[in-house]
């Protein structure tokens, strides 16, 4: 049986950072089942130690950041656990453009995936996984429309660039998270025990205590809503060969 997508955040307002189930209204969110897909086609995840800036307008995209980190797709066949940490291959990236927000989507392999050894490029996901591109881009386009918001549209005509442009990204967003831990913020809470020159840093100790004051967990929580195994049909404005 399929499960629902549980859309899961990194809450960067928290101490540490933790990962929880998005709320938006008051309610639990979920990743709506828009046509032919269900929920997730890959697993879905950030790269640590990024972050795209909202007060830096990227010359290629004309916008600004939209303030988190690097989100990546991972195209191997194993279904992650929420919250686990994989080493993968930086293959390709393509540039989002969500309400006006830069957002860039990394596609990447986990490095002990069988297909690992045969994926370098972008070029060879196209060689190696025939449809797998275009099906990733008409999902990011569409996923938001049952929830009311348009289409999301793409920098650069929508093209996957390849792995050095990617790179590039990775390299200059992480310049903008080291700024980001070595200042402060109002809206992120930089809190960490490993980052030694940050104003932020905190003792092992703090970092314990912080996690001791959580609640524990009770019960599974509300029930989730029925709806979310419905299937949302969406016409496209723009055409996709998903298949080959």
């Amino acid at each position: 049986d399929h499960k629902e997508a549980v859309v899961s955040t990194q809450s960067t307002g928290e101490p540490l950072n933790p990962i929880k189930q998005d709320v938006k209204k008051g309610k639990l969110r979920f990743v709506n089942n828009v046509f032919p897909y269900h929920g997730y086609i890959w697993n879905y995840g950030a790269l640590p130690q990024t972050w795209e800036d909202p007060n830096h307008v990227d010359s290629g995209t004309g916008a600004a950041g939209d303030d988190d980190p690097l989100d990546a797709v991972e195209i191997g066949s194993a279904v992650a656990t929420r919250g686990e940490v994989k080493q993968v291959k930086i293959l390709g990236v393509i540039a989002m453009i969500d309400e006006g927000e830069t957002d860039w989507k990394l596609v990447c392999i986990d490095r002990n995936d069988p297909m690992a050894d045969s994926l370098s490029d972008i070029q060879d996901v196209e060689a190696k996984m025939p449809g797998i591109l275009e099906a990733t881009r008409d999902w990011f386009r569409i996923y938001k429309v049952p929830t009311g918001k348009p289409m999301n549209e793409f920098a650069y005509k929508g093209e996957w660039k390849n792995r050095d442009f990617a790179n590039n990204v990775i390299n200059e967003t992480h310049g903008y998270w080291n700024a980001l831990m070595s200042g402060q913020n109002a809206k992120i809470n930089c809190s960490n025990t490993t980052v030694t020159s940050s104003k932020s840093n905190i003792s092992v100790d703090e970092a314990s205590g912080v996690l001791g004051s959580q609640p524990d967990k009770s019960g599974d929580g509300p029930p989730v809503d029925a709806s979310t195994q419905d299937h949302c049909f969406v016409s496209r404005t723009v055409p996709e060969k998903v298949c080959h």
